[in-house]
């Protein structure tokens, strides 16, 4: 096959060209993109005597590794400045291949205080149960806190660069370093800060998950997850995680996941350019509580995000929260026209939520979204000043019963 480009001339490339490029062999066809491939098994040589069935190379059961998923494989291993990838079936998928593989019965992990939803479960409830591993959940911005949390048992520190929901910013290479002087692997869930923005790899970290699904996708209409990092930490995801529990990504996510990351520097730079004038316009207003975002001078990780990020770009995530009881949370949200409510982010339009100021897992938030509860918001691709248009005729639509 012939490479356009091939990988070793990745670092001579802008991003708007990798982007586009990365990833890319032409076949027998000389398609310009790779084509869709929906076998599910390759004819095997005349003497398959030698073939691993277990193997993770190409060409002989898609659940071992396809046309698709290789191609999408090579493009975020470019993208990321790494080694090498694993594209699986969701970004909760990624999150579990890592710890299943990297993590065993008896070991201990240090997880940010602030993490998904869902990652939360997995080391609060699923994995401590099922295979007695042992987590301590800290505030990954309190240097002496991550320190005197490492054991000699523990194997992998788990933070996310821009935490959801409340947007704490983590110091990769603060986290980096604490995490190799304990004998562990720093793990960055970066679906918030995805590449070109940032490379949690060239601060440090080991592996760097993605939910495909958001950003990198962009259009809300494909699933997926993936895992870059260095090929020895990789490989055992592919055959413990891929092969043998066969979380892998379909031929059909894998191609719609590559097709929409062509597009990924463009719309980064729409989202986030859109995000910092709604954060500044939603701060502006007596009538809202507090806004959570990096790029606002008031964020406490503003000086960090600053020198992590570049200092031009802040993500396209926020929180916030009307001066009023949960009712008029919802009321506002209801009031919306051009912003969507529903789940998922950094897709093409916008997304809100509304989550209650209750359960375990808030008991680390500030204190305001413990008073509030808080919105999240993925400002997509729509017209800022069509944006901030919807936002001003709700606030102007929602009656405020302020809590005592």
């Amino acid at each position: 096959m012939t490479s356009r480009p091939d990988r070793t001339d990745a670092a001579t490339l802008a991003e708007a060209s990798l982007a586009v490029h990365a990833g890319i062999e032409l076949d027998s066809t000389r398609a310009l993109r790779t084509p869709l491939v929906m076998a599910n098994s390759f004819a095997l040589p005349d003497d398959p005597s030698e073939i691993s069935w277990s193997a993770t190379a190409p060409g002989l059961y898609t659940r071992n590794t396809g046309v698709n998923q290789q191609a999408l494989e090579r493009k975020l291993a470019a993208l990321e400045g790494g080694e090498d990838a694993v594209a699986l079936a969701s970004g909760v998928a990624a999150l579990h291949a890592v710890f299943f593989t990297h993590v065993g019965a008896g070991d201990h992990v240090v997880v940010s205080d602030v993490v998904y939803e869902a990652t939360w479960r997995l080391w609060t409830e699923l994995l401590p149960r099922r295979y007695g591993i042992q987590a301590s959940f800290v505030d990954v911005t309190d240097q002496d806190a991550v320190r005197a949390a490492m054991r000699p048992e523990t194997r992998l520190v788990c933070v996310e660069a821009i935490a959801n929901p409340t947007t704490k910013v983590a110091d990769i290479a603060m986290l980096a370093e604490i995490a190799h002087a304990g004998g562990a692997i720093l793990m960055v869930d970066s679906t918030f800060t995805p590449p070109p923005f940032y490379r949690p790899l060239s601060d440090g970290a080991d592996l760097v998950v993605h939910s495909l699904t958001k950003y990198i996708n962009g259009h809300g209409d494909a699933m997926g997850g993936a895992v870059i990092g260095r090929t020895e930490l990789i490989e055992p995801i592919k055959a413990d995680a891929m092969v043998d529990v066969g979380g892998v990504i379909s031929p059909f996510n894998a191609w719609m996941i590559q097709r929409g990351s062509v597009t990924l520097p463009l719309r980064l730079r729409q989202h986030f350019t859109s995000a910092q004038r709604v954060a500044e316009f939603l701060e502006a207003d007596p009538r809202v509580a507090f806004v959570a975002y990096p790029g606002l001078a008031s964020h406490p990780g503003h000086a960090l995000a600053r020198r992590q990020f570049g200092g031009d770009a802040y993500g396209g995530m926020m929180a916030l929260a009307l001066d009023g009881d949960p009712d008029a949370q919802n009321r506002f949200v209801a009031n919306l026209r051009l912003i969507t409510s529903g789940f998922s982010l950094g897709h093409d339009d916008s997304l809100i939520v509304h989550t209650a100021a209750d359960g375990p897992r808030t008991a680390t938030y500030p204190a305001e979204f413990r008073r509030y509860g808080h919105l999240r918001l993925s400002v997509g691709l729509e017209d800022a000043d069509d944006l901030l248009a919807d936002l001003a005729a709700a606030l102007d639509a929602t009656p405020l019963r302020r809590q005592d």
